[in-house]
């Protein structure tokens, strides 16, 4: 099991409110922007992509590449971080 990041362990910590897209872990000013500008804004608007792909990691991975282009340590870093925020919070 790979160590999460400051900011994985800062988003899973506590519910998700208005928080930006930015704030997930893997997502940074280049991916967020591209997220944005196809109407993923906010962490709960790629939450409910997420929850819509049943939080199957390969779809959500794939759905992330294509969206906007992340790599595959970022697609890892998102899912896990969205996947550890819903066995938390839902």
């Amino acid at each position: 099991m790979s160590s999460t990041s400051q900011k994985h362990k800062e988003f899973v910590a506590e519910p998700m409110g208005e928080k930006p897209v930015m704030a997930l872990a893997g997502i940074g000013e280049v991916l967020g922007k591209r997220l944005e500008e196809k109407g993923f804004d906010k962490a709960y608007v790629v939450l409910g992509q997420f929850l819509v792909l049943k939080k199957d990691e390969e779809l959500f991975r794939d759905w992330l590449k294509e969206t906007c282009g992340a790599n595959s340590k970022q697609q890892n870093d998102c899912y896990s971080c969205l996947r550890e925020w819903c066995d938390s919070f839902l």
